[in-house]
């Protein structure tokens, strides 16, 4: 997940005494979408090529190097789940948290180092991107890049046919799509929100659906509702985030294809990963 500032988990429209982004003017048509389908494409592109290039995993480690708060979750999750499992875990959240990071300085916009929180996950705080389409490809980074890092953990599988690289897959695919439910406080929610808000409601259902489903912890379950129902209780009481207005219908069918896309992709990646391990096995 990743977070603006300044209040964590919780969104914080822009200044109403700054000057607002004026009105992008629509333009009608599917060649309209299409177009900037294609530029959002070669954005992504790049912006993962960057992300590939070793001087920002040496920033990567750096950042994570001199974190406290993730050396404290990796020792939690080795003490807990061993060392395997507790080093791949911190891991995939460090990569989903990278992705948020780069999202940021790629629009130019001040950012914080990822903060880790034990058994809570981690998030990145950065100023409020300007545009609420921007905002959505910051949120949609982390899970883009926990696709990579899965579908790479796949490839190795396929080709050395270890369970040990299916089951990081696995674990890496499934994390970041259980982030894209359109909930807040989850990517998936932030992302949802600049499509079509009342969508909240559908991942309220899911997300207590998948609570349930997965025996989640109760206290789990109650701080992550009190993270991202303030936000939704405040757009449906009229105080919807006044950047939507400058969404334009193609900008909001970007978005909404990039959703769909990535969590296709992280599900199409989860049942592969599956199918490769024992059942009630993970590998690790």
């Amino acid at each position: 997940m990743h977070e603006p500032d300044p209040i964590d988990g919780e969104y914080q429209p822009p200044d109403q005494s700054e000057p607002q982004p004026q009105r992008r003017p629509r333009r009608g048509g599917w060649g309209t979408i299409a177009a900037g389908g294609a530029v959002l494409l070669a954005k992504f592109k790049a912006f993962l090529a960057l992300l590939l290039q070793a001087k920002f995993l040496l920033l990567g480690l750096k950042l994570l190097g001199s974190s406290w708060t993730f050396l404290l979750s990796l020792w939690f999750y080795v003490a807990v789940f061993g060392w395997q499992l507790g080093i791949v875990l911190v891991l995939v959240l460090a990569a989903h948290e990278f992705g948020h990071y780069m999202a940021y300085k790629n629009y130019g916009l001040a950012v914080r180092a990822p903060v880790f929180v034990p058994f809570m996950g981690a998030f990145t705080a950065g100023a409020v991107a300007p545009d609420l389409e921007q905002d959505a490809y910051i949120a949609l980074a982390g899970p883009l890049t926990g696709l990579v890092l899965a579908g790479a953990c796949y490839a190795l599988g396929i080709a050395n046919g270890e369970r040990f690289w299916f089951a990081c897959a696995d674990l890496a695919a499934f994390l970041n799509l259980f982030n894209m439910l359109p909930v807040l406080p989850f990517d998936g929610g932030r992302v949802i929100g600049a499509v079509w808000p009342p969508l909240w409601i559908a991942g309220v259902v899911l997300f207590v659906a998948a609570a349930v489903w997965l025996h989640l912890p109760i206290f789990f379950v109650v701080i992550l509702a009190l993270l991202g129902l303030p936000s939704m209780i405040a757009a449906f009481r009229g105080a919807p985030d006044p950047r939507a207005a400058a969404m334009s219908f193609a900008a909001r069918a970007r978005v909404s294809v990039w959703y769909v896309a990535v969590s296709l992709a992280l599900l199409a990646v989860l049942g592969g990963a599956q199918a490769h391990l024992p059942a009630n096995a993970s590998g690790l």
